[in-house]
């Protein structure tokens, strides 16, 4: 079997499995038994496959097959043109999750003018995607971070090391913002869980896969997002803002929740594919 039938009969039996990625998660797959790229992948598309590598590829199709995504396969995924270490105890990183990004950064633009140096915190840190994508794009920024849970810190803390060597996150392991000192932030942003408990087990099998204390937010959803924003006033600078990531279904109730607790100026941004993916609010004191 060479390259391109393996490419095709792989990319056939995922579909088939109702898998939506397929072509993409084939060729990824194939790519890393190979040690190449997918780009030089294609044109090696005559060349016979040994039958070790062969094997190897099938094993990580069967793994696929049975739910477990290609990123934790990989054990890597790319975001913002980083890419990131992942692990059964982080989510993986999405794309949608870089209009947060994009829109923490236009934030803290405006932001550069008005107070320095810029202290961000990045609360429910998992891999460190969104903290270290700040980090590398802002060097001058003081990026704090925090995760309930201590594997993902660990994971944070070396996508920090191997991607951006010589920099400095401050990492804090423990529940929102109990995990750290008395401070003040001009930016606090978030993609917290936000999936209703009940709603979890319906997700594709590799959603199901991903750690749940990163995707549980409670019996509506919004449980954490409802803490963060409590929490947000007496860790914001006055004028300072919140940016969380969400479901675009709702949007409404937490702007709702932003002007309960003081937040005014709310926006809301949407991500590639037209959906509102970010909301932001502003707090005076």
């Amino acid at each position: 079997m060479n390259v391109r039938e393996a490419l095709a009969s792989t990319a056939a039996c995922l579909k088939s499995a109702g898998i939506e990625s397929s072509s993409l998660d084939a060729s990824l797959l194939l790519a890393h038994i190979l040690n190449t790229t997918r780009t030089s992948l294609f044109a090696m598309g005559t060349d016979a496959l040994a039958d070790n590598a062969l094997t190897a590829f099938r094993a990580l199709v069967d793994r696929r097959l049975n739910g477990e995504c290609a990123a934790y396969i990989l054990g890597k995924k790319e975001f913002r043109g980083l890419e990131f270490l992942v692990n059964h105890s982080v989510l993986v990183p999405r794309p949608e999750t870089e209009t947060l990004v994009e829109t923490a950064i236009s934030v803290l633009n405006m932001e550069q003018a008005a107070v320095s140096p810029i202290r961000i915190l990045d609360l429910c840190t998992g891999s460190g995607a969104v903290a270290v994508s700040l980090k590398s794009e802002r060097p001058q920024l003081d990026v704090w971070a925090s995760d309930i849970s201590p594997q993902a810190i660990e994971t944070a803390k070396t996508n920090t090391a191997r991607l951006l060597p010589g920099a400095s996150i401050h990492f804090y392991q423990g529940d929102l913002y109990n995990a750290l000192p008395a401070m003040q932030f001009s930016v606090i942003v978030s993609n917290p869980p936000y999936i209703p408990t009940d709603v979890i087990k319906t997700l594709a099998p590799e959603v199901q896969n991903e750690p749940h204390l990163a995707l549980d937010g409670g019996h509506t959803g919004l449980e954490i997002i409802e803490r963060i924003i409590e929490g947000a006033p007496k860790y914001l600078r006055s004028g300072g803002t919140l940016l969380m990531e969400a479901d675009p279904r709702q949007m409404k109730n937490i702007t709702i929740l932003l002007e309960k607790r003081g937040f005014s100026d709310i926006q809301l941004y949407n991500d590639l594919s037209g959906q509102e993916r970010a909301i932001k609010g502003a707090y005076k004191a």
